[in-house]
């Protein structure tokens, strides 16, 4: 099968973690129904985006993963026959907290997960509050759709783990988002694109939209600008980019031809020179 049809959320926080999770549920199904084979939903998809403020009662979001959501989840793509990308808040142990992405396989089987790298600790981004640096590499899934890899939100501004993700086989990337405007609206429209031209793989983003005052009030929110997007091997737009302002199930097909052939026509993985790059692994 070369053409695979995936799916993105970017979805409004509702205001309580089950009816997020039951209006996700939903949207797998709705993504099923069109025919998707594989769906990524937004950064930490069952909570707010609590990084704008630094209050230790969003610590109660983290549960065990694989663990409750996860193996819902788990439940509803053996039913559907549909790839999962869960980005979830994880506790490993009490007060050991990572944000995660767990991948569930289209027969239901929990794959592994991905804990969120590079943490920001910037303007309404207190990540480090909240989350430990991820401890778990590069991870390359093999799925039912081909090799999936994940980088989470502020991944993207580094260009060193989507070579990893490449050199361990990646042919489609996933990268929930909670964007907002300012500093990264025009990397928004780079960095993404780069990184699949230069790797020779899919970039799927998927990030919120709207605003969160009910919960964080007018002062410390942040309005999320959607524009979720797909980009194919040469760094081009798969279809328009989702809306800045509007919930959005978004849906394209990609043709995972395109990885080997790109790859065939830019060689650049035949051409890199590793010995020559000391200075990026040096601390």
């Amino acid at each position: 099968m070369s053409t695979v049809r995936v799916a993105l959320t970017q979805q409004k926080w509702t205001g309580d973690k089950e009816s997020m999770i039951e209006k996700h549920v939903g949207l797998m199904r709705q993504a099923a129904e069109q025919g998707a084979s594989i769906i990524c939903f937004q950064e930490l998809f069952f909570g707010p985006y609590f990084g704008v403020v630094q209050d230790r009662k969003y610590y109660d979001y983290a549960e065990q993963v694989p663990g409750p959501t996860t193996e819902r989840f788990q439940e509803l793509a053996k039913e559907l026959g549909m790839v999962v990308v869960l980005p979830v808040y994880e506790e490993e142990n009490t007060g050991v907290l990572y944000n995660t992405a767990a991948v569930i396989d289209a027969d239901g089987s929990y794959l592994g997960k991905y804990r969120k790298n590079h943490i920001p600790h910037v303007d309404r981004f207190w990540e480090k509050f909240y989350f430990r640096p991820g401890n778990l590499g590069w991870p390359v899934f093999e799925t039912k759709v081909g090799k999936v890899g994940v980088t989470i939100c502020y991944d993207r501004h580094f260009p060193e783990g989507w070579r990893m993700l490449g050199l361990a086989g990646a042919e489609i990337v996933f990268n929930p988002n909670a964007s907002k405007p300012g500093l990264s609206n025009r990397l928004w429209e780079l960095e993404q694109p780069a990184a699949a031209g230069a790797n020779g793989y899919f970039v799927c983003v998927p990030n919120r939209v709207g605003a969160e005052v009910d919960e964080f009030g007018a002062e410390n929110s942040v309005d999320f600008y959607g524009t979720s997007y797909v980009v194919d091997p040469k760094g081009n737009f798969v279809g328009e980019k989702g809306s800045q302002t509007e919930e959005e199930l978004l849906i394209r097909d990609i043709d995972m031809d395109e990885v080997r052939s790109t790859r065939y026509d830019w060689q650049f993985y035949r051409d890199r020179r590793p010995d020559a790059y000391g200075l990026i692994t040096a601390p």
